[in-house]
């Protein structure tokens, strides 16, 4: 039977305007009167804020508005609200926006921001999360430098018992795994614009990857949808709040849309501008467009955590994985963003799809004084099999066997439990294996060639 979609050649649907250039992305839309807004960072990479000057860069010829942290309704937003839009006092990465202005042109927009003046005590960043968890390092935030989840400092998964695993193994194979943290660099910057009309509602083109988180975040911080939503929105938001959103007065004050986005990659999956311009075409009372240069996407925008991945795995002479530790350590930046998210997720996903009757992964999530870490291209996954792939090789090359057969020998199959407990229902690995094996001309053994997902095991 000859299938529809799969294995044919579809044409790309946008593909056209692309190639002639006709595609409008979000600095493409030019609407009269509209205002430039720029922002006021943090010079410093730690700090407190003694003070904060406007007045001068009110007064500037072209400035039409200027915001600092007592402009914002609801000063707090992220997956748990902990982040500020713009910092009252404590600054805890260099370039956190601190104030922002809007004004009718870049030129003046650069020349109000040399008349801001921001009185701050300087104080001792850290910039490596290994350092940030000694005893005595400074501290990040006023609770400490890890992430707690609940009473610990860490989150665990684990099913079977190590410990008897690790004691039945005939070799014990460590390893530590670096993964480094990444810029998208997408070919467009953030970029946001905001359009007030005259009964106070707004329409926000936006480059937003999470819309639907996003309108939420929103309605909280500019408080515009009654006490109920400001609760859920800014006080207490998380996605599985966004359901209850649905109907409640106020959320039909904002409008989100957008055209083309230029590239993510998961660089625009937390909010980068739009609620700066908001707040700025709320107090203007016009339309206000941010574009980020590109020296601020690379050194303010969220990007792919760093992490440190310790394997502890006990195996046996004929190559199977009976006991995994696993310790991972993420740089998560100066706020929760999703890293407590992506700590767990990395456990569920560092195992791959082999079955180890023992195991046990630790997951930490340090605050450093740096720019949020964030979702980039299978976040949290793509480091996990990274890991865990480089660690199989590791594997046969220790005990001497080869490293397709190592992963057929410990390849899920049908009924195997995962570490979430899950009993796999539909296991195809094994068969997925045969055929790229084939594709690439790899003769496999015998034994392993007999093998099926849907075998018992024993």
């Amino acid at each position: 039977m000859e299938l529809k979609t799969v294995g044919q050649r579809k044409p790309k649907y946008d593909a056209m305007p692309h190639i002639t250039g006709e595609t409008k992305f979000i600095d493409d839309i030019h609407i009269p009167g509209t205002l430039v807004v720029k922002a006021f960072r943090s010079p410093v990479h730690k700090g407190v804020i003694k003070a904060i000057d406007t007045s001068k860069a009110a007064q500037a010829s072209g400035v039409v508005g200027v915001i600092t942290h007592k402009d914002v309704p609801h000063n707090a937003y992220g997956m748990e609200p902990d982040q500020p839009v713009l910092v009252e006092r404590d600054i805890r990465y260099k370039g956190e926006p601190i104030a922002a202005v809007a004004a009718i042109d870049e030129k003046s927009a650069y020349e109000a921001l040399g008349k801001i003046r921001v009185e701050i005590n300087e104080q001792t960043p850290v910039f490596d999360m290994f350092s940030a968890l000694e005893p005595d390092a400074p501290k990040v935030r006023p609770e400490g430098n890890e992430y707690m989840f609940g009473k610990n400092p860490y989150v665990t998964v684990f099913k079977g018992d190590i410990e008897e695993g690790f004691k039945k193994a005939d070799t014990i194979i460590e390893e530590t795994y670096f993964y480094p943290d990444q810029e998208h660099s997408a070919l467009e910057t953030q970029v946001s614009l905001v359009v007030p009309d005259s009964s106070g509602k707004l329409t926000i083109y936006s480059v937003s990857q999470a819309r639907n988180f996003h309108l939420g975040m929103l309605a909280g911080i500019l408080k515009i949808g009654g006490d109920a939503l400001q609760c859920e929105c800014a006080n207490e938001w998380s996605p599985r709040t966004l359901s209850s959103w649905r109907g409640k007065t106020g959320l039909n004050r904002i409008k989100m849309g957008g055209t083309s986005v230029g590239g993510g990659f998961g660089g625009k999956n937390e909010i980068h501008a739009d609620h700066i311009t908001a707040l700025l075409a709320l107090k203007t009372g016009r339309p206000c467009k941010w574009r980020w240069t590109r020296e601020e996407e690379i050194l303010y925008s969220t990007h792919r955590s760093p992490v440190s991945i310790r394997f502890k795995d006990g195996v046996t002479k004929d190559g199977r994985i009976i006991a995994r530790y696993v310790k991972h350590i993420r740089d998560g930046g100066a706020y929760v963003g999703f890293n407590a998210y992506a700590a767990k997720k990395f456990s569920y996903f560092v195992n791959g799809p082999y079955h180890v009757p023992n195991l046990r992964c630790d997951g930490v999530a340090v605050f450093t004084n740096k720019p949020v870490a964030s979702t980039m291209r299978g976040f949290a996954v793509a480091e996990a099999t990274f890991a865990s792939e480089v660690q199989m090789d590791k594997i046969a090359h220790a005990i001497g066997m080869d490293p397709w057969e190592i992963r057929f020998k410990n390849a899920l199959l049908k009924g195997d439990q995962l570490v979430t407990r899950q009993a796999m229902k539909d296991a195809s690995i094994i068969e997925t294996m045969k055929a790229l094996a084939e594709k690439v001309g790899v003769k496999l053994p015998e034994s392993v060639n007999r093998m099926a997902s849907a075998d018992v095991r024993r």
